[in-house]
């Protein structure tokens, strides 16, 4: 299945583009579609320890299961004062 991730603030930078689509398994996680991309994309493994993730623009958790079309959103904490 093919699935779309969608890239913001520092990891968006880190990898130079807004999104990347994967190749995954039938059934798989957003825990392995992470380990996909940081395969493809070394660059963004320092950027990815305190994500949050979004399927189709719902909050979910590395365990929810993707299906094929699906746009997986990473979103790094945001800072500020």
């Amino acid at each position: 299945m093919r699935v779309n991730v969608l890239l913001f603030a520092v990891l968006r930078e880190r990898a130079g583009t807004r999104s990347i689509g994967i190749e995954l398994e039938s059934g798989a996680t957003v825990a392995r579609a992470v380990e996909e991309l940081l395969k493809q994309r070394p660059e963004l493994k320092n950027a990815v320890g305190r994500i949050a993730y979004a399927i189709n623009m719902n909050k979910v958790d590395g365990s929810a299961e993707l299906h094929d079309g699906d746009e997986l959103a990473l979103l790094p904490p945001v800072s500020g004062g």
